[in-house]
């Protein structure tokens, strides 16, 4: 469907890839990795038409349509959110108002007999079953089932968009996007303002009901879930892997280990070569064999090996001074926005030295009381009070789009830097994977994961003993997730975690906070601790049933109905038997629905191949079976939906 040829891209002459070729076809899922600055999301602007190459070129049929999600978009504030949805069947609109136009000219002509009458009939006719075709009866329908989906009310639908915060609002152009059905869907961190809810209906979506789809994520579940072909960018060239992302991560340390050892032995061939050079250089009875051994040497094509781990992010927290025993103390806190209540009799104690997590759905106050601490908000009522000698070191969600654009990598942490500090700006630099050249690059060319981390260094610089991060791992890759988690596992002062990445808070924490409904619990022990006391698998949806995966400690996790059994003690055995059976009849009716929703997307995609040849155009009987699979798809989906919900529902 796409196919890229030659790529090249150079910034600065310095080339970020090249000799890059590889083929898109219909209904692959593409996961693109690598690490941050390797250009993945370049490579997405590139297929997105947005950037344009330094040399090769991506051929993109006529047809094909491409939909693309940046990591960050300038929003409009003018529309509601149906409204705003509503754009994205702007040619439904317009091929409405078209069939109007000929029903009304058809009413008005009285030259029935005529050849232009009936060509007006046949076009009439055509593009009214294409109208069908595309939906344009249900489209209210679609664009609902998408929207709440990805988590909007109803009561949201006439909400204006300006009042939604930055996230929400990305959720409202994912919507138009999916709402489009483009030939290839182009994802640049889709899931970093999702909750897990709208997650696991995203990943549902992608799978069964999206074309082609090439995404760039940090979430390995979801990648899992979503993807069945992985393209890493390394060392300026790719690796096309057909695999999902876990197996990918096996393979790929086969092949480094293969890359090593072809690359020593190369090494020594060279260096046995380059002696026998040296050795002979001067001796005229060897001066054929020397010359023989240099042109074998300038034949040699030099293996290179990957660039990982050669470089190492290195982070520590410093702990500046000793803070009074208890940082934050609530009592009775309540923030109200109007009528809207976000949280309210908030109690809670915070010790020196301990690392909390806050966790809950998107929107149920977890930044909101982060900025009470911070002083940022202050009308909220009740009693917050910081412990003596406090000093909080802040990284907020959107701190790494507050960097100004137009300084430097190195000017940006010239200006914070005080003191002898100032004298190991380039070690400091060098340590966060911006020696060299890099720390001579503008802000504004960074990719999201090196904006992080240079916000995390700004971070660094400041002389605090009490770290609050929200929503830190927000565009970092793997590997600096996993430095950063340690850097914080090692700091001595006070954390608060605002996350809902179960992988990262693992470890970390020894006190979680849940938000939901205007309340704050408490929750002692580790993260797995609470996950298991909730029964859930993931932080944002507080009211799922763990899966068939293995538990921190090894052991496997019980089903469905064995954790409904454990969780259940008052049940009667008869009751648990029958809760049981239905979980099971439950459990086959949503399978048998994602199977049948799998058939008739097979057949339709059948019936589009005839559609696009000239025969099938005209055959009106192609059509009418299209809009008869079309209908049958959405009473299928609702199906599954009715099943699902009740599934997830008996599971409580």
């Amino acid at each position: 469907m796409i196919s890229v040829e030659g790529l090249k891209v150079e910034f600065n002459a310095t080339p970020l890839f090249e000799d890059v070729s590889y083929v898109i076809n219909k209904k692959d899922r593409i996961a693109l990795v690598g690490k941050n600055g390797a250009g993945k999301s370049t490579m997405l602007k590139i297929l997105a038409g947005l950037q344009h190459p330094t040399a090769g070129m991506v051929s993109i049929p006529r047809e094909c349509t491409i939909g693309y999600l940046p990591q960050v978009m300038e929003l409009n504030d003018e529309r509601t959110v149906m409204q705003e949805a509503e754009l994205a069947f702007r040619h439904i609109f317009e091929m409405q108002a078209d069939i109007k136009r000929m029903n009304q000219e058809l009413a008005d002509r009285t030259d029935y007999e005529s050849a232009d009458y009936q060509k007006l009939i046949d076009r009439f006719t055509h593009e009214n079953d294409r109208f069908l075709m595309m939906g344009g009866t249900n489209y209210q329908a679609e664009i609902e089932r998408t929207l709440q989906g990805l988590g909007f009310s109803r009561a949201d639908f006439d909400r204006p968009t300006s009042e939604f915060s930055g996230g929400w609002r990305m959720r409202i152009e994912l919507a138009k996007l999916l709402l489009r059905c483009p030939d290839v869907l182009l994802l640049d961190e889709p899931t970093n303002h999702l909750d897990i809810e709208s997650i696991q209906w995203l990943e549902n979506f992608l799978a069964t009901r999206a074309n082609a789809v090439v995404l760039v994520s940090h979430d390995r579940a979801f990648l899992n879930n979503v993807t069945t072909r992985t393209i890493e960018i390394s060392c300026g060239r790719i690796y096309d892997y057909k695999v999902k992302y876990d197996e990918f991560v096996v393979l790929r340390k086969e092949r480094r280990e293969q890359q090593l050892r072809a690359y020593e032995n190369q090494q020594k061939q060279i260096e046995d070569t380059e002696a026998f050079i040296e050795r002979f250089r001067y001796k005229a009875t060897k001066a054929v064999q020397v010359q023989s051994r240099i042109k074998q040497l300038e034949k040699i094509e030099r293996i290179e090996v990957d660039e990982e781990d050669n470089s190492a992010l290195r982070l520590k927290f410093v702990c500046s001074s000793r803070s009074g025993n208890y940082p934050v103390i609530c009592e009775d806190v309540r923030k109200a926005y109007g009528e809207h209540v976000v949280f309210h009799d908030v109690n809670f104690t915070i010790n020196r030295g301990e690392k909390v997590a806050f966790v809950g759905k998107n929107g149920e106050g977890k930044s909101t009381l982060v900025k009470c601490i911070m002083g940022e908000i202050t009308d909220y009522t009740g009693k917050l009070t910081l412990g003596h000698n406090v000093q909080i070191g802040y990284f907020a969600q959107n701190q790494a789009q507050l960097l100004d654009g137009e300084l430097t990598v190195y000017d940006t942490i010239d200006r914070v830097a005080v003191g002898d500090i100032r004298l190991k700006i380039r070690d400091i630099l060098g340590a966060f994977m911006f020696g060299g050249e890099a720390s001579d690059k503008k802000v504004k060319v960074l990719s999201g994961g090196e904006r992080t981390r240079l916000a995390m260094i700004k971070l660094l610089l400041e002389p605090v003993n009490f770290l609050i991060l929200d929503e830190p791992t927000n565009h970092l890759d793997m590997r600096s997730k996993d430095v950063l988690k340690e850097a914080i596992r090692d700091f001595d002062g006070t954390v608060i975690i605002v996350s809902h990445d179960r992988d990262f808070l693992d470890g970390l924490a020894t006190k979680v906070y849940e938000f939901g409904g205007g309340m704050v619990k408490e929750h002692l022990g580790g993260i797995y601790d609470f996950l298991q006391k909730k029964r859930i698998e993931n932080l944002n949806e507080l009211q799922k049933t763990p899966s068939l995966s293995e538990s921190p400690t090894g052991a496997k996790k019980p089903s469905a109905a064995e954790a409904s059994q454990v969780s259940s003690g008052r049940l009667s055995y008869e009751e648990q038997k029958e809760l049981n059976k239905r979980l099971k009849k439950l459990e086959r009716r949503v399978a048998d629905c994602e199977a049948e929703i799998e058939q008739i997307e097979s057949a339709i995609a059948i019936l589009e191949e005839k559609m696009a040849t000239p025969e099938g155009a005209s055959d009106m009987s192609i059509y009418e079976q299209h809009r008869k699979l079309k209908q049958q798809l959405d009473r299928v989906m609702e199906e599954w939906d009715v099943a699902s919900t009740e599934l997830k529902e008996t599971r409580k």
